[in-house]
């Protein structure tokens, strides 16, 4: 997860940007933050997704073959 500050510094350039532009350095370091932002972002959908299990009605496993595959491959990378 992002510290505060990061986050503080994301919103400071991005009203920045808007109201007056930024420099050369400050659109670099805006591109470096928010390109960590989305890495973050992603890797927290991610492990969202790997931690589900569809059951229908019946109390069947429905969980998509896709998803139980991504979750056996996530599994052996973490070990």
């Amino acid at each position: 997860m992002l510290t505060p500050d990061k986050l503080e510094r994301i919103n400071f350039l991005a009203k920045k940007s808007k109201q007056e532009g930024l420099s050369t350095e400050e659109a670099q370091e805006q591109k470096q933050l928010r390109e960590e932002y989305l890495k973050n972002v992603r890797s927290s959908f991610q492990n969202r997704l790997h931690s589900l299990k569809i059951i229908d009605p019946e109390g069947n496993d429905v969980t998509p073959q896709k998803l139980k595959e991504s979750k056996k491959s996530q599994n052996n990378i973490k070990h």
